[in-house]
């Protein structure tokens, strides 16, 4: 697989116990919960782990692989990101889910279906992702909306279509 088929599921923040576990910081519980191996980059290749054990503690997840049984054998992962593919993650998604990334190049619509642009960009905030809309005038800056449920109430995967409710200002 090449590396960019590889998206990162979390990071090896430390080691927990005395076992070799590890305390994974992590955005996704549902996607941790379920794992069965993910990898994790070593020599500029991606070395694939089989979980044995997850279990949550705080906002992190402690994780057993089987390949690491002491602190020592983990100290070299941590600040690691953990990986999966990105067919992986795709099977693990809900019905209603989507990679951000696939947002990228839709076609935007308002509510009334006139065509307000295309997405080239994803900017994340504290608050919320921002979706940023190439519209057809060249002279025009890109137009930023929020990615929220209030303004974006369709996104539709498989036509590459978003409908959003235009703000008065926004565009």
């Amino acid at each position: 697989m090449q590396n960019d088929e590889f998206l990162s599921i979390g990071k090896i923040i430390n080691f927990h116990g005395i076992k070799g576990e590890a305390k994974i910081g992590y955005s996704n519980k549902n996607l941790i919960s379920s794992l069965k191996f993910c990898y994790v980059e070593k020599n500029r290749e991606k070395s694939k782990l089989e979980i044995t054990s997850i279990r949550f503690h705080k906002n992190f997840a402690i994780i057993k692989f089987k390949e690491i049984n002491s602190i020592n054998e983990l100290l070299e992962f941590k600040g690691k990101n953990i990986f999966l593919s990105k067919a992986e993650i795709e099977n693990n998604l809900d019905k209603n889910e989507f990679l951000i990334d696939d947002l990228i190049g839709m076609k935007v619509f308002d509510n009334k279906e006139d065509y307000i642009g295309e997405v080239i960009e994803i900017k994340e905030t504290l608050a919320n992702d921002i979706l940023c809309i190439k519209t057809p005038d060249e002279n025009k800056e890109p137009v930023m909306i929020p990615f929220v449920k209030e303004l974006v109430p369709v996104v539709d995967i498989k036509t590459k279509k978003i409908i959003i409710k235009p703000i008065e200002g926004l565009i």
